[in-house]
């Protein structure tokens, strides 16, 4: 069995299950700390789950989630985000009737209460950490813009803004170029690309183009176990792949 120090995240012996489903089945998945890692199979191969799992959401059965060596299993949703993991949905969770600004403002750990949004003052330091944030997602010049009039990959950009500007070490991503133009999913790569220099990332996603323009490692799960992991050409040269998840 792998060293667990080694790893930013480890998951070992994981298993949970639903009405006595195994949608986890003793997986073991292990990411570096700055390595983009892309979870990939076929709808019901327990994608979502894992995340789920690992954010707290869900309750493993079995097993064994440490995040930078500390058990995070029995933890709940709040305290992980606190320790340094961001998750985003495969939904949009944005404030529409807010402006940019406002959703990176409210984002702010300080910012997260009703309280603290109220009784704490916009600092040029608040402002110049927004703007920064801002300028990463593409979103510069929108920040007095309603979060509404957004378009589907601008609201897409401002959620991951909202998770970076808590400056999470590990950030999760669900489908982050779903519903996204060509040209909004080649910004989107070049954004994950960025993001990890200072991070890790888990993706999940389907656009095996879009997989190709980011993954440093590629994870296929198949019924709640991998499969196969390796790099892109690796796994697409897999037969195991080929047979359960490509040729589909």
């Amino acid at each position: 069995m792998s060293n667990s120090t080694d790893f930013l995240l480890a998951l070992e012996d994981v298993s949970v299950s639903f009405d006595g489903f195994k949608a986890v089945d003793a997986l073991n998945l292990y990411v570096d700390k700055g390595e983009l890692r892309v979870i990939i199979g076929p709808n019901g191969a327990g994608k979502t789950t894992v995340l789920d799992l690992i954010c707290g959401r869900t309750r493993l059965s079995e097993g064994s989630i440490k995040f930078k060596d500390q058990e995070i299993s029995g933890l709940k949703e709040q305290e992980i985000v606190r320790r340094g993991i961001g998750r985003k949905f495969q939904t949009p969770t944005i404030y529409e009737d807010l402006t940019v600004f406002e959703n990176l403002e409210l984002s702010l750990p300080r910012g997260r209460s009703v309280a603290g949004a109220l009784f704490w003052n916009r600092t040029e330091e608040v402002k110049e950490r927004v703007a920064d944030i801002a300028a990463t997602i593409f979103l510069a010049d929108q920040l007095d813009r309603a979060a509404a009039t957004l378009s589907h990959g601008q609201k897409q950009w401002l959620e991951i803004g909202m998770l970076l500007i808590q400056d999470p070490e590990l950030l999760m991503l669900d489908e982050p170029v779903a519903g996204m133009s060509v040209a909004e999913r080649q910004k989107t790569a070049a954004l994950l690309n960025e993001i990890i220099r200072n991070r890790s990332v888990i993706v999940i996603e389907h656009d095996m183009k879009f997989v190709e323009s980011i993954a440093h490692r590629v994870t296929v799960l198949h019924q709640g176990r991998v499969l196969a992991e390796g790099d892109m050409q690796s796994v697409q040269a897999n037969p195991k792949v080929r047979e359960v998840y490509l040729g589909h």
